[in-house]
């Protein structure tokens, strides 16, 4: 299975094609993030509506690269994949709405994933860590820009 990750719920702009190829050895086939960091430093931290319009003027290139970098087309995709909450919500409106086209244009099945969970379970996916396994996850303050 192939899939297209898209997650635009702050300040970048991230496209990922992974795949289960190599079962249980899952793979990143590409890793593509647009930051907003310079943008946004100016005002010492993310300001909503200017990563939203961001996202909406970058993430068909993002998404293009993606796919050129995994040696991929659209339709050779098994699945959508999109951060779906909790975020600002200009960028999840930009980012559903993109994956939700992309999956319909393309006949593709279409999933809204929650960003919390994505990160929480991203070790199954880098590092084969099978259940049970306990984590941690810090959420919040994190997401400021400070000048240093």
């Amino acid at each position: 299975m192939v899939v297209l990750g898209i997650e635009t719920s702050c300040d970048e702009t991230a496209v990922a094609v992974v795949c289960d190829a190599d079962v249980p050895k899952k793979r990143i086939l590409s890793n593509v993030i647009l930051s907003q960091h310079e943008v946004h430093r100016p005002f010492g931290g993310v300001v909503p509506e200017i990563a939203a319009r961001s996202h909406l003027l970058h993430i068909d290139h993002v998404m293009d690269q993606a796919l050129k970098s995994a040696e991929l087309s659209y339709h050779q995709l098994d699945g959508i994949a999109v951060t779906g909450g909790p975020g600002l919500i200009g960028g999840l409106i930009v980012g559903v709405m993109c994956a939700k086209t992309v999956a319909m244009v393309h006949d593709t099945p279409f999933l809204a994933v929650n960003h919390l969970e994505g990160h929480a379970l991203t070790a199954r996916l880098t590092d084969n860590i099978n259940f049970p396994y306990l984590l941690l996850l810090v959420s919040g303050g994190a997401h400021t820009i400070t000048d240093s």
